[in-house]
């Protein structure tokens, strides 16, 4: 499914066994890319004072420039590094060597979910119900296809705590933790909660323990300005970036609750939207404004949960929140996976746009709009 780069004489050199599990290993790999080390035992002598055969080393590495191609192998713990000058390790008790297999898979995940007119999720629907183009192309293979109802959650609650709201703030916090609540299963869930003001603060980091979120949403109190760009960003790249990677796959989501004014930002909205890219995480919105007309804010949430395939709210009153949030729930239990193999792939770091949309136009699909090709070391 992928591009295998491997050193074949020091993997025939492991036992039978050992090469089964490295190409079971190997074989596990359902992410856009990667790159990781697996460490197998070594073969210890039987005979303390006898010097270890040649067969029991790894095999030797480039002399120079090895590791001015991969600096991030500097920063390994030092029982990673090769001992020089054929000595042994400092550490005695070390009886690993690693042998390092680098892979390039070229595989593509889509998370999406596809709701009617009203919103409502549609499900059993197939492959040939749908059509996609990536980078303008239609994919080289797509490799499954399945209605995925269960995946593991990591969730951010970020809520506007600015002076702004103060006078609803309370509904929302019940609001807020009736939902995590109700959506988070301890045994495969995690969330964190954030709130925002002129700086980003996490009150409450991953955890899945209801108790201790909930305290996360209580201890929230509103003051001072708006930064809502920053918060967006930060909670991507500090939270979400790296969740997932060499896991199974999970949904991640921002549940933003805010009027989607900003005053107090560094970064821009188009930084925010392609952090929440990056890091493949999903927006979901509930707009704080109770005006009848829609105001720039709510553009704003309009854009960044369509970028990033997930849905704005704009509930009447602050009493309605609770369905925004059943709704929010629904949707992050109710989706599909598709799995594909792009044409014309090059790992350059580029953004490559996605178009995904149903053969039935009834039919909505709410699905991130691209993603960054992973950039080869």
């Amino acid at each position: 499914m992928g591009k295998i780069t491997v050193d074949m004489d020091m993997l025939n050199s492991l036992p039978a066994a050992l090469r089964r599990r490295v190409y079971a290993f190997v074989g596990l790999g359902l992410v856009t890319a990667a790159s990781f080390t697996v460490a197998v035992n070594a073969q210890q002598p039987t005979t303390a004072a006898q010097p270890p055969a040649p067969a029991q080393q790894p095999p030797a590495q480039p002399p120079a420039g090895n590791a001015q191609q991969n600096p991030p192998a500097q920063q390994q713990p030092a029982t990673a590094q090769q001992p020089a000058n054929g000595q042994q390790p400092a550490n005695p008790n070390d009886q690993q060597d690693q042998y390092t297999i680098r892979t390039q898979v070229n595989e593509v995940i889509q998370i999406f979910t596809v709701t009617d007119k009203h919103g409502h999720f549609i499900p059993n629907l197939s492959q040939r119900d749908f059509a996609l183009l990536d980078d303008g192309r239609a994919p080289e293979r797509v490799t499954s296809f399945r209605q995925q109802i269960n995946l593991p959650l990591r969730v951010g609650l970020v809520i506007d705590a600015s002076t702004s709201i103060r006078t609803r703030f309370q509904f929302e916090q019940q609001s807020a933790t009736e939902f995590l609540m109700q959506t988070v299963k301890p045994s495969s869930d995690r969330a964190f909660v954030m709130d925002f003001a002129e700086v980003p603060h996490i009150s409450q980091d991953w955890t899945n323990n209801l108790d201790s979120l909930e305290t996360g949403i209580n201890r929230l109190k509103p003051a001072g300005g708006t930064a809502l760009y920053d918060s967006v960003y930060v909670a991507c790249r500090d939270k979400l970036l790296d969740t997932a990677r060499g896991q199974e796959p999970v949904r991640k989501a921002l549940v933003l609750i805010s009027d989607g004014e900003d005053n107090q930002s560094r970064v821009h909205e188009e930084e925010a939207i392609k952090m929440c890219q990056r890091a493949d995480t999903i927006i979901y919105a509930i707009s704080t404004n109770w005006t009848p007309s829609r105001s720039k804010g709510d553009e704003v949430l309009k854009r960044m949960t369509e970028a990033t395939g997930g849905q704005a709210f704009w509930p009447p009153s602050v009493e309605e929140m609770s369905n925004s949030f059943r709704d929010i729930q629904q949707s992050l239990r109710s989706q599909y996976a598709l799995t594909y193999v792009p044409a014309d792939f090059k790992a350059n770091g580029a953004f490559r746009p996605i178009y995904l949309y149903c053969t039935d136009r009834r039919y909505q699909v709410l699905a991130r709009k691209g993603y960054f090709a992973p950039r080869t070391q």
